[in-house]
This record gives C-alpha cells, sequence and structure tokens, in this order.
C-alpha cells in the first residue's frame, strides 16, 4: 500500500492476551529511516465490519473476527498474512495478531504482539516469524517510539519472533535495512539450512541519512535456522544500474521494488518494482538476476505485486493506482488502470521473457468512498486451470479465472458496502489468501474474515493441504 504525503510515508497464552515484549530486546543496530511515519490522529475506535455484505451465489460467508484491542483503532491497519498448521500469522502497523483457524468457522485471537512499525508485512518458516518495519523509530525495541526520516539514528528494517509458542511469541533478534522494510519475501535456500529474506523498500530523499537517491536496489538477510539470533546482511544488489524507469508523471518512477514474489521450484521471481515489471534467476540466492525486464506507462501506476501460476508460465502484475487510498474502481477509472496485467512466460532460463496478454479488474463499479484497486492474492490449487482469489480493499475480495491469459473473467466475489457512506477512510480487505479449503481475508478495519468457495471449477482445491504458506513464496502443488 502507497499513501503520501509531504515528505512521503507508506502504506499502508489464551483466548486473547497482549503480549508485552518491550523488556525482551533485540540486539541494538545503526541503521536510518527512509521516510516518516503517519502523523498522529484521533484514535478512533473500530467495533468491527460495518455495511451490507453483497456476494455471489457461490461464495458462503464463514465466519469474521472483528479487531480487538488494542488494534481495534483506525490507524491500526490489517495488513498481510502467513499461515502455518492451524495459525495465521496477520500483519498490522502496531505488531501482529495469531488467530487459531483450526476451525475456520469459529476463529479466535491466541494472542496479539504490540510492537509498532508500520506495514507489518510477515512470512514464517518453521518457528520463526519475520515481520517488516518500515515507519522510523527511536530503536529495535517495542518499546521504541516514532522519530522522523532525516533522524541519522532512528531504525527500520527486520524484526525477528520465535513462534515455537504461538500464545508466546518471543523476540529473538532484528537487522536493520535501507530504506527500511516495507515488504518481505522468504526465499528458502537449497540445502534447508538458512533462510533468505529479500527486502523490498523505496523512497529515498536527499534529506534521509539512510535512504539515499537512488535506491535502485533490494536488501538480502540471510537468517540461519539453527542460529536466528544473528540474521546477517549479505548484499544489497543493484537491480537497475541504468536507473530504471524514470516515471512519466503517471507511471512511477523506479526507486526500489515494492514486492516480491519468489518461485524457488523454477528458481524464478517476480518483483513489481514500481515502473518496472521484473523476472529474476534466483538460483543463488544470494545474487539474483534480472533476466527480463517490462513497462507499462499507459495503463500501470505503481507495479505492487505479483503471483506466478502454478507451471510458472505466468505472472499476475497488480497494479495499485492511488496507493490503496484512492477510489479507482469507477466508471471514470476504466477497466485497465488500477487492474492487473497478466503476462506469459515464453521461453525458460536465460531466455525467459514476459509477454503481455490482458487486464483483469473487478467488473463492479465501487462509489466514490470506497478506496479500491487491485492488492494481495494467491492461486486456488486446483486440478485444472489457472484460478486466483483476490483483495481490493473496499471492492472486496474477488474469484477469478485467467486459464485463458487473454480473456480472464470473475467467477465469485464478496463485498461490503462503503465503511463510510460519508467519507473516504482506508479500509477493506488487504490480503485474501486460499488456505487449506478456505479463503482468509486481512482486513484493514474488518478483522479477519473466513469464506468459502462452493463452485465446481475449484471444489477439488480443499483436497490440497498446506502445512506452511507464504503467498510471496509460491509453492507448487500436484495437479
Amino acid at each position: 500500500m502507497v499513501l503520501r504525503r509531504t515528505p512521503r510515508w507508506r502504506t499502508l497464552g489464551a483466548a486473547l492476551g497482549v503480549v508485552s515484549l518491550g523488556l525482551v530486546l533485540a540486539p541494538a543496530s545503526a541503521a536510518t529511516p527512509a521516510h516518516d511515519a503517519p502523523e498522529p490522529a484521533a484514535e478512533r475506535t473500530v467495533a468491527g465490519p460495518t455495511g451490507d455484505v453483497q456476494k455471489s451465489d457461490n461464495i458462503r460467508h464463514v465466519a469474521n473476527m472483528p479487531k480487538q484491542e488494542p488494534f481495534n483503532t483506525l490507524n491500526a491497519y490489517g495488513t498481510d498474512i502467513a499461515f502455518k498448521g492451524d495459525h495465521a500469522y496477520v500483519g498490522n502497523y502496531d505488531g501482529f495478531v495469531v488467530y487459531d483457524i483450526k476451525n475456520p468457522t469459529k476463529p479466535s485471537i491466541v494472542t496479539q504482539v504490540a510492537c509498532p512499525g508500520g506495514q507489518g508485512d510477515v512470512s514464517i518458516s518453521g518457528n520463526l516469524l519475520f515481520v517488516s518495519v518500515d515507519y522510523p523509530r527511536t530503536n529495535d525495541t517495542c518499546t521504541s517510539e516514532s522519530t522522523t526520516a532525516a533522524d541519522p539514528n532512528g531504525w527500520e528494517g527486520m524484526r525477528i519472533y520465535d513462534v515455537s509458542n504461538p500464545a508466546e511469541p518471543r523476540y529473538v533478534s532484528a537487522i536493520s535495512t535501507d530504506c527500511g522494510s516495507h515488504t518481505n519475501t522468504l526465499v528458502p535456500d537449497k540445502a534447508g539450512k538458512d533462510v533468505y529474506i529479500y527486502v523490498s523498500s523505496y523512497g529515498p530523499r536527499a534529506e534521509f541519512p539512510g535512504c539515499q537517491p537512488p535506491h535502485d536496489k533490494i536488501s538480502i538477510i540471510k537468517v540461519p535456522l539453527d542460529n536466528p539470533a544473528e540474521p546477517v546482511l549479505v548484499d544489497a544488489p543493484v537491480l537497475f544500474p541504468d536507473g530504471g524507469n524514470p516515471g512519466n508523471g503517471y507511471t512511477s518512477a523506479t526507486t526500489g521494488c515494492h514486492d516480491i514474489t519468489a518461485f524457488p521450484e523454477k528458481d524464478l521471481a517476480a518483483g513489481a518494482c514500481m515502473g518496472d515489471g521484473v523476472l529474476f534467476d534466483i538460483s543463488d540466492r544470494e545474487k539474483p538476476r534480472v533476466i527480463n525486464q517490462v513497462r507499462d506507462d499507459e495503463n500501470f501506476a505503481f507495479w505492487h505485486s505479483a503471483t506466478f501460476n502454478n507451471e510458472g508460465t505466468k505472472v499476475v502484475f497488480t497494479d495499485e493506482l492511488g496507493g490503496g487510498g484512492a477510489a479507482t474502481c469507477n466508471e471514470k477509472t476504466g477497466p485497465t488502470r488500477g487492474a492487473n496485467g497478466i503476462y506469459d512466460i515464453a521461453g525458460s532460463g536465460a531466455d525467459a521473457k514476459l509477454e503481455f496478454r490482458s487486464y483483469y479488474k473487478i467488473p463492479r463499479f465501487q462509489e466514490d468512498t470506497e478506496n479500491c484497486v487491485a492488492h494481495n492474492g494467491s492461486l486456488i490449487p486446483t486440478k485444472s486451470g489457472d484460478y486466483m482469489v483476490q483483495a481490493w480493499y473496499q471492492g472486496g475480495v474477488s474469484v477469478w479465472d485467467f486459464s485463458d491469459s487473454a480473456n480472464p473473467k470473475e467467477i465469485g466475489y464478496f463485498d461490503r458496502t462503503p465503511f463510510d457512506p460519508g467519507k473516504l477512510e482506508i479500509s477493506g480487505s488487504w490480503s485474501a489468501y486460499y488456505y487449506n479449503g478456505y479463503v482468509y481475508s486481512s482486513g484493514i478495519q474488518d478483522g479477519l474474515d473466513v469464506l468459502e468457495i462452493n463452485d465446481p471449477r475449484t471444489n477439488n482445491a480443499k483436497n490440497v493441504r498446506y502445512e506452511e504458506f507464504n503467498p510471496q513464496t509460491q509453492p507448487v502443488y500436484q495437479r
């Protein structure tokens, strides 16, 4: 999510407990912020979902778990999700929430970790949870305070937790990265001894000591699985030696990446890098190499995220027009802006190239008080065809078919009426992912929604089970 102000900020044990981690200190590190946190606003509380539900007949609304104190304020945005066994780990601008989803019809909160830092993008590997910090803090602890991007002693980057006991997460370590961490992508090493975290960040300015232009790079962190207290920043490779897309007033200039999705089975990754869509060779995990780069300066404003199909022969890129804070699912904006771009991958290895096929955007116009644009989603693991579930903020959750890359179509949806009919507030589904037979939607204000798809085209996906699922580290399932 990308919200803008001056100078810049980027957006966007027991049944219920708040874990205080302030006294469990990560090693101090000297880093510098890349931007400012949003200015404090009144702490308006959110009681639960508002508006009426509108949905297709093949979608069943199974459950909702509203945001709970202290994350029940308007500014405590719910964000991304990582899954491990019977638990969902949901990021929040103020920390993260652990849900018990053993019974999807009755999800419950196991614990909440209050540890502010903005964005709260999450990934999980075994007993380790990785959380992005994208707003500058006075230090790397959970008792830190917000500071400005110009503070040379500010801190932002990655936090690492031990979640071997999901009810009592333990803060293990932290590591700083240039411009913080807007998103993170887990990439397992081939020996199974370490994991790599590809950190995406952006928004450099000359007056930000730790986020200097041009910032045409990502950060690569190596975490030994047997010693997560000692993460190492192994490299910060420059991906765009030519400077990337310069921008044109509509399309963003490239000063880093927003998000990367890895496809380890084929040693590929797809990068959504502001003004560029990128295909990487990640056969050497420490040296990702750009093998193809595409642009769409007419219809893509901000390359935001990516999803492969199961064969690794297609990539769906999202365009986050308006940064997630604007009403762009209306007739005025049209069907090709703020949409998905579907690309086939032609060739293989170093010769692989992305070839554009079509756009997909939800076919329902939204109100001007509804922020709506393409956002995070995942494949539905069907036996045939390419199906995806996807969040669209206040455009709700869309289920769609891109088996024919040139002719995508929606086959189901779940959508609430405006969060506030009187004015545009930031709300809606941030992430919607299919996991072990159900769709889990992380609402910015709505908490956790659980949906079930009952459709002959997708029902066989209920037989596919994962023990661990990071949507930005795509597994290959057996057809």
